[in-house]
């Protein structure tokens, strides 16, 4: 804030200008690893503004500074930033998100495009999840083919790691690398108000444009790869599909968890009866009573996933006292989840 010079009584402003200055209405969290000019390595800072996070982080080409552009102009709310150094190894990213797994966010992402690196953030997810904070990542690599991101994206197989490609191209048309359009991209779906809703065509902001232009063959090969492929039509970058990395289980080809909205739906729905259940049955006894107020709970939240069209359907739910603890209750059931709309195949009969 600027000195106040005058003695004068009265009411005084001023004000600066920014691209991008205040947050949007996401309502997840996202969490960025990033190198930065300054501020205290390894320290977690949640920003709600651009502005706020080039104060304390400075500008850095590839680094802190445009991943936060980026990612408030595609709608984030709250981000919380932990920055690496400006010669991070493997080893000073692995801190920085053994930090981010103690921190509230649902979205992590990173400006580094090494493959070892989204390793370890898979692995930091991984331990997060266990530990009831679900999060997804949005990573990208830098210069790879088509069929390099298909092997990239076999070398993380998870379905809390989305792999986004071409590179993307900043605002000067210089190549950026997939980073950038990684973080752009994890804007968009903190923004998602349904997790059920595909990401098919929805609109990026902040890049220059793509550095490469996928044919169809190029995207059959990338969704089947387990990588989300973007693309540019009349200027305008957007998700052809969301993709997560999952395309095997112990070897075999699997596409249980190929698209992007099955594990969201997922980690909407599973916190959300946790945080239900939790608040109403903080100090209760495990009584038959109890426990079909509890069945009937599970039914209330499952019966709004279901109207909102988050699922399709659900089975039927079951509440037992365990037999090995009598203080432990066992709630069990099944839920379909809602698929998005990708394709719409027309048959035309035609009589001349």
């Amino acid at each position: 804030m600027s000195e106040i010079k005058h003695e004068r009584p009265g009411v005084y402003s001023v004000y600066d200008a920014s691209a991008v200055v205040s947050s949007g209405n996401a309502a997840k969290r996202i969490g960025v690893v990033a190198k930065a000019s300054r501020s205290v390595v390894g320290n977690p800072v949640a920003l709600t503004s651009y502005a706020a996070g080039v104060t304390i982080f400075g500008e850095t080409a590839g680094g802190m500074s445009e991943l936060l552009r980026v990612l408030f102009q595609n709608g984030a709310s709250v981000v919380v930033a932990v920055r690496v150094a400006n010669e991070a190894t493997l080893s000073d990213y692995q801190a920085a998100f053994s930090v981010m797994e103690k921190m509230d966010a649902q979205i992590v992402v990173c400006d580094s495009a090494d493959q070892s690196v989204h390793q370890a953030l898979r692995t930091s997810l991984e331990n997060a999840s266990a530990a009831r904070r679900e999060r997804i990542a949005v990573v990208g690599g830098y210069g790879e083919s088509a069929a390099e991101l298909v092997a990239h994206a076999a070398a993380l197989n998870s379905e809390r790691m989305v792999l986004v490609g071409p590179d993307a191209l900043n605002q000067n048309g210089e190549t950026v690398g997939g980073t950038l359009a990684a973080a752009a991209l994890a804007g968009v779906i903190a923004s998602g108000t349904d997790p059920a809703v595909p990401l098919n065509g929805a609109e990026i902001k902040g890049l220059g444009g793509l550095a490469e232009e996928y044919s169809d063959n190029d995207i059959d090969l990338l969704v089947r790869g387990g990588v989300t492929p973007l693309e540019s039509v009349a200027g305008m970058v957007s998700p052809v599909r969301g993709i997560t990395t999952r395309t095997t289980t112990g070897g075999a080809a699997d596409t249980t968890w190929r698209e992007l909205t099955t594990i969201l739906i997922a980690d909407d729905i599973i916190p959300a009866l946790r945080g239900a259940l939790r608040s109403k049955f903080a100090r209760a006894k495990n009584t038959a009573r109890n426990r079909s107020a509890i069945r009937s709970q599970v039914i209330v939240e499952l019966e709004k996933k279901l109207a909102a069209e988050i699922i399709d359907s659900y089975g039927d739910v079951t509440v037992t006292a365990s037999e090995e603890d009598p203080a432990v209750c066992l709630v069990e059931f099944s839920f379909a989840v809602a698929h998005g709309l990708n394709q719409i195949y027309l048959t035309v009969h035609i009589t001349v």
